[in-house]
């Protein structure tokens, strides 16, 4: 009879296998749909962009509309080629933050986790009121009402969020394959359509186009390139959130990052493509999408299918950030540039804290702009660009250093990247300085002298703790034990229990004003305990002062004085009600008590919740 040795690892058979977390985590189809929707809605924007800087040059102009979108489509391949050697060569997730940090400083690293930051949290607001905005477009009796209807979407996607990133992408992967589906058929039937199938959507509108025309120059062509380049927002998204995909993290989220880089040039291609074939032109109060969906489809179920997927997926672009943020802020505080709470993890790989602060931020900038998406617009792009050519720049260096197979042609494809993004975010904040894109500018360095801040004091912390030494060896101390009583009570008694366990010495103290009232309770206190005699003597404290902190935490500094030798403890008693609602009842005096000897003593502090039955 032979016996098979179990396989390393193996489960034994009627037993579940041990939950690694993993079912919580992105393929990279739910990782296309939980990450890319920013991207993926740009569509929306992106080419409309570049026509209305191209309208100033009059008809004429337009016709560069296609040049400026190869050129983008170039440099969004370059974007995903590098992300891609990003998500290889940082598989812990950070993308431009994580590549700056280690190649270019730590401080040119913060740049670029600021600079990320502040995208992700303007995505967040600009996403959602496009998104309304589409709405209000289609029903402008809820214009009034357009704030509140923000903020509910927000509400909603964070909601969504705090169940697990695998729950956002399952709840908008429909979303995000209808919108694509339904791009990808407009520009289908529209490259076999001579002639458009209907203007009723522009007809009535007035011509967005320059009277009197300029000539096409460099600048011109480089603004609408910039303007343009706001398609490319959310391309690093999925750098950022390497940790966030399932075994194999670093090939399931390279096959994300190509199939994003993909789909989303296809469609900027062949929008453009349409554009050209149809000789669009920008009109007031319609997007350009929209016309194209109307010359493609015609004015029928087709045209709205197109509008309603774009206002769903505008609105839902704002997970984007949702999958991106929380990560990155999760890696700041493991690095000691935010608080540590940012880095831990809830149910179902959910950084909690991070979703929970995008939201209250996203809501502050929601209100301060009455969800009007103009206020907002100004703001967006120029952090993402700073943090692609961070990016750009350091994996030029990463390869200089790590000199492997074909180097000299990867450090050139990022070298050249770096110099579209840098004149991409020149250009982008100059065009738009005036317009807001000034308190980009000023907040950016704020945000990074915060980060700085935070870490200079977890190193004071640090070096008090002396952490990273062999700290010396444990030794035992004589402790003793105060506990501040009231009256008699099993609550008194379980607190001398639990304190007899601790210390070596209790005592038990009782703070006395001095009106009358209160020296007849302390002397029926007093009475009481000797009839007790729980053999802990009981310590009269008199204060003149209504106060009942100070008095015990003057006590602990003159025991500890007398006492060197000595620990110090002071055991507080409460009682734990058994409804949330009785918290209400209490009289808060543990609190108050904690609250005076934590700020006035170095005294351990211990609360003691018993629970009556």
């Amino acid at each position: 009879m032979s016996v098979l040795a179990a396989e390393p690892g193996a489960v034994p058979a009627g037993e579940e296998p041990p939950d690694t977390g993993e079912r919580h985590r992105l393929t990279a189809v739910t990782g296309l749909a939980a990450l890319s929707l920013d991207a993926m809605a740009s569509v929306a924007y992106g080419p409309e962009a570049i026509v209305l800087v191209l309208a100033a040059a009059g008809a004429h102009g337009l016709g560069f509309t296609l040049p400026v979108t190869l050129a983008i489509a170039a440099l969004l391949g370059v974007l995903v080629a590098s992300y891609r050697q990003v998500v290889a060569a940082f598989p812990d997730g950070g993308g431009s933050y994580a590549v700056a940090r280690r190649h270019l400083g730590a401080r040119t690293g913060l740049v670029a986790a600021a600079s990320l930051v502040l995208d992700y949290v303007l995505n967040v607001a600009v996403a959602v009121t496009a998104g309304v905005a589409a709405l209000t477009s289609a029903f402008p009796e809820l214009y009034a009402d357009r704030l509140w209807i923000c903020l509910a979407v927000l509400v909603l996607i964070t909601g969504v969020n705090l169940r697990g990133i695998v729950e956002s992408a399952k709840a908008f992967i429909v979303p995000t394959a209808v919108f694509v589906g339904s791009v990808l058929v407009l520009i289908v039937v529209g490259l076999f359509r001579s002639a458009p199938a209907g203007t009723a959507t522009a007809a009535g509108h007035a011509s967005a186009l320059a009277g009197n025309a300029s000539g096409v120059g460099t600048l011109l062509l480089l603004k609408a390139f910039a303007s343009g380049c706001a398609a490319l927002t959310g391309v690093e998204a999925i750098a950022n959130a390497v940790p966030s995909f399932r075994v194999p993290r670093v090939r399931r989220a390279q096959h994300a990052e190509t199939a994003l880089g993909a789909v989303l040039g296809v469609m900027l291609i062949g929008l453009s493509v349409l554009i050209s074939r149809f000789h669009l032109q920008p009109v007031q109060g319609v997007t350009v999408l929209a016309q194209l969906a109307d010359a493609s489809l015609g004015h029928g179920w087709g045209f709205y299918v197109v509008q309603f997927a774009t206002m769903i997926l505008l609105a839902l672009s704002a997970n984007t950030s949702f999958g991106g943020l929380p990560v990155l802020l999760g890696l700041l505080a493991r690095d000691n540039y935010l608080p540590h709470v940012f880095a831990l993890k809830a149910d179902r790989q959910v950084h909690r804290h991070g979703v929970l602060a995008l939201a209250l931020v996203s809501a502050a900038l929601l209100v301060f702009s009455g969800g009007d998406t103009n206020t907002l617009v100004p703001l967006f792009a120029i952090g993402v660009f700073v943090g692609f050519t961070l990016a750009q720049v350091g994996m030029v260096r990463h390869w200089w250093l790590e000199r492997g197979p074909r180097w000299r042609g990867k450090a050139l494809l990022n070298g050249f990247g770096a110099v579209l993004t840098g004149v991409a975010t020149v250009v982008v904040t100059a065009a738009k300085f005036t317009e807001g894109a000034w308190l980009v500018v000023v907040t950016l360095p704020l945000l990074v002298a915060a980060f700085g801040a935070v870490h200079r004091a977890y190193g004071r912390i640090g070096e008090r703790l002396g952490l990273g030494r062999i700290p010396e060896p444990p030794r035992r101390e004589r402790s003793v034990v105060i506990v501040p009583v009231s009256s008699l009570s099993r609550l008194t008694s379980q607190a001398l229990s639990a304190a007899a366990s601790l210390g070596d010495e209790v005592r038990a103290v009782t703070v006395c004003h001095t009106d009358p009232e209160d020296r007849a309770h302390t002397r029926a206190l007093e009475r009481s305990w000797a009839a007790w005699d729980p053999g802990v003597p009981l310590v009269r404290l008199t204060c003149e002062r209504r106060t009942l902190g100070r008095p015990i935490a003057a006590y602990a500094r003159e025991v500890a004085a007398a006492e060197p030798a000595s620990r110090v403890t002071v055991l507080i008693p409460e009682t734990e009600p058994e409804r949330l609602w009785q918290r209400l009842l209490q009289n808060q005096r543990g609190a108050v008590v904690a609250h005076a000897v934590r700020r006035e003593t170095d005294a351990v502090i211990c609360r003691l919740r018993f629970r009556p039955s």
